[in-house]
Formats: structure tokens, C-alpha cells, sequence
């Protein structure tokens, strides 16, 4: 049985950052959710590639992730190569995740701005037979995770109202990147907030995708229009 969702993100903690409350979300549900930090955080500022490791795995438990994986790319120095498409292919063939979650277009890091070109082309490569190892697979739904770089508005908002605690938790597991613990609660509550906004919620996360999506039944969408 493969993942329901997996998320991709260049460091540990990142996924926590952007996607923290849908993974959670997710998993409250009884989905199979996963996550894949494609670097060990090796360059940062603060702490360690091994402090790191620890923190990501508390805030994997914390938010009742069925696995994390991480391919080992230099932290960076992730670019959008054959060899590192490869290690990519490799974690969507082995997990065979219906959803895919990437980083948004729009990033100040330049490993943050390469990830998702990166992820996008290896979830192409993975359903063609003849590339690389295993059992092709290509995902169902690619998303992105909005930011406030992007002038467009978000595709959609997941309300996180129910799931901002366990998310807030999960960011501060990493003691080393978040030193400032009421600070870092105050960021992430009005960077919820925003979103929370646009659909009525107190907390939300937004999302884009490239395609239009359907719609059964009009009468039933949800937020009102005024």
C-alpha cells in the first residue's frame, strides 16, 4: 500500500512551516501521509545536520506522519540534475503517493525555488517504465503550497483551525531554528490567519495547482461570495 500524500520540501522544517497543518490534517483523517526533506539542513545557521535529524523525527511523531525519508542532497546546493531526479524517482516509486505536495514557485532560497521545478520533473520521470530503477509511478495531484511571494491569489484554503496547535508543536520541535518559542507562535498564528481569513476560518493554509478544478454541485460550494 503506498502514501496518500506525501510532501516534499528542501530542509527540515520546512514542511512542518508550509504544509504542517494539512499533513496533520490529513493523518487525523486515517490517510497514509508522509514527508521528504531532500536535504539534511547541513548549511544552516543554527544547529546541525545531526540536531536537525533529531528534531525533525519529534516533529514527525508529532504530527502522526506515517514516514519521513531525506535523499541526501547537499544542502545548498539543490539543482534540477539527472542524478538528483533520480534519488527522487527512487522515494515516489518506493512510497507511491496518490498527492504530491511541493513548495510554492515563488521562494527567496534558492534550494526553495529549485525543489519543486526538481520534484515536478521527477514525479514525470517516474511514470516512464524505462527510467531508472523499480516499478514506474506517477502521482494523481501535484500541489503546491502558496506563499507571499506569488500575486496570484491561492487555488484553494484548507482550514487548519482544528490542527494550528499540533502544527505550532511541531515547528518548535526544532529548538535550534526556533529559539524564540512565543515568537515563532506569534509568526505562525498570523501567517495562519491570513489565510484563515479568506474562507471564514481562524486558521487556514493555502494551496495552488496548475489545473482547473471540478465541481459537482454548485449549490454546496462552500464561503460566501458577500
Amino acid at each position: 500500500m503506498g502514501l496518500d500524500l506525501l510532501a516534499f520540501a528542501a530542509h527540515r522544517d520546512d514542511i512542518e512551516i508550509t504544509c504542517g497543518g494539512l499533513l496533520i490534517r490529513m493523518a487525523g483523517k486515517g490517510y497514509k501521509v508522509g514527508a521528504c526533506d531532500l536535504t539534511q539542513g547541513e548549511m544552516g545557521t543554527l544547529g546541525s545536520a545531526a540536531e536537525r535529524k533529531a528534531e525533525s523525527e519529534e516533529a514527525t511523531r508529532i504530527m502522526g506522519l506515517a514516514v519521513r525519508v531525506n535523499c541526501e542532497l547537499p544542502d545548498a546546493g539543490v539543482f534540477n540534475i539527472r542524478e538528483y531526479q533520480t534519488r527522487v524517482v527512487d522515494v515516489l516509486r518506493e512510497h507511491q503517493p496518490r498527492v504530491v505536495v511541493l513548495p510554492g514557485l515563488e521562494q527567496r532560497h534558492p534550494d526553495h525555488r529549485i525543489t519543486p521545478q526538481l520534484v515536478f520533473d521527477a514525479c514525470y520521470f517516474s511514470g516512464l517504465a524505462r527510467f531508472g530503477k523499480g516499478a514506474k509511478h506517477r502521482p494523481h495531484k501535484i500541489l503546491y503550497c502558496h506563499t507571499h511571494f506569488e500575486d496570484r491569489k491561492p487555488t484553494f484554503i484548507v482550514d487548519i483551525s482544528a490542527q494550528i496547535e499540533q502544527k505550532i508543536a511541531a515547528v518548535l520541535a526544532y529548538k535550534t531554528q526556533f529559539p524564540d518559542r512565543e515568537k515563532t507562535t506569534e509568526w505562525l498564528r498570523a501567517r495562519s490567519r491570513g489565510y484563515g481569513l479568506m474562507i471564514g476560518a481562524t486558521y487556514g493554509e493555502g494551496y495552488t495547482q496548475r489545473e482547473a478544478m471540478q465541481v459537482d454541485d454548485v449549490v454546496t460550494l462552500p464561503v460566501a461570495s458577500m
